[in-house]
């Protein structure tokens, strides 16, 4: 048991590396120059002197291997380096963009989490039927619609229009409403079908027919059904986590929410590559922990996957 957990543990933190070396190779490669994007924003006359000056202040004149190596040491340290455009530590930028990230993503996930299951339960109940239509064209609406477009359309009803909602999210919970609906709609429609899915199985069961065989109440077959469902709902939760992270970078930036998304796109246009580094580790370790996470749990859910 231990010799797996160590294995399994080496096995991840070679994943980041190697994703970590392969980002770093692209930002390497990518055109641009970040010690020129810092010395113009700040408008200083850029002539070669000074441009090297800074190349050289910023370790970018250094060989790849170098820098990749050095960079790794400091991180396995803890010390994600210092920005390169306004030579403020890196960790406590990301850590709270980090913060508002999750509050944004949990609040998404918990709406859309409550919206599926009624939904779902009600549309497998009542297969065919014209609820279950309705409710099928509302999901498929929802899940064909991209973030941004559902972006503009809430902004320009419910901010524009009716102006009840601030156009730019404050950072408080009012503003976080607008981003929440944004990332909570097409995700709503995703979990209403693929739950939807998992209970019609579900209820096409033996256990399910020798219930109502029995005349078992409605209620307790639909609490069974529930619990034998949980083990693959777990899974698909789990993977629309990482979505939720990764999409919530384009919301973000069209509502000015603080959060570590709007943070890294900032950074990709300022070519400040020590936080676009954190950021790829921070979410690449996420991403690898909730897999190995809903693994572990999605098989103390379903016992039958370990046969």
């Amino acid at each position: 048991m231990i010799k797996k957990a160590i294995k399994k543990i080496v096995g991840l933190a070679l994943i980041l590396v190697i994703l970590s070396f392969f980002v770093f190779a692209l930002l390497y490669l990518s055109p641009g120059d970040p010690a020129e994007k810092r010395l113009t924003s700040q408008g200083v006359a850029v002539t070669k002197e000074v441009l090297d000056a800074e190349r050289q202040r910023l370790g970018l004149l250094k060989p790849f291997l170098v820098r990749y190596g050095e960079w790794l040491v400091c991180v396995i340290r803890g010390d994600f380096g210092v920005s390169f455009k306004d030579d403020m530590p890196v960790a406590p930028k990301l850590f709270t963009g980090l913060k508002n990230t999750t509050i944004l993503a949990s609040a998404s996930l918990l709406l859309s989490l409550a919206v599926s299951f009624l939904f779902s339960i009600v549309s497998a109940l009542r297969k065919n039927k014209i609820s279950d239509n309705v409710i099928k064209l509302l999901s498929f609406i929802g899940n064909s619609l991209p973030n941004f477009l559902i972006s503009v359309l809430l902004m320009y009803f419910l901010c524009i229009k009716i102006k009840v909602f601030p156009v730019i999210a404050a950072g408080d919970l009012k503003g976080l409403f607008m981003p929440v609906l944004s990332l909570s709609i097409p995700m709503t429609g995703r979990f209403i079908r693929q739950m939807r899915a998992e209970f019609l199985e579900q209820l096409k069961e033996d256990y399910v027919i020798g219930m109502k065989g029995r005349g078992v109440k409605k209620r307790y077959i639909v609490f069974n059904v529930l619990r034998n469902s949980l083990g693959h709902i777990f899974t698909i939760i789990a993977l629309q986590i990482g979505t939720l992270m990764g999409g919530s970078v384009v919301i973000e930036t069209i509502f000015r929410w603080p959060g570590i998304g709007k943070l890294v796109m900032d950074s990709i246009t300022a070519r400040d590559y020590p936080v676009i580094m954190g950021f790829v580790v921070i979410m690449g370790t996420i991403y690898v922990l909730i897999n190995q996470l809903s693994d572990i749990i999605g098989r103390m859910l379903d016992p039958r996957t370990n046969i």
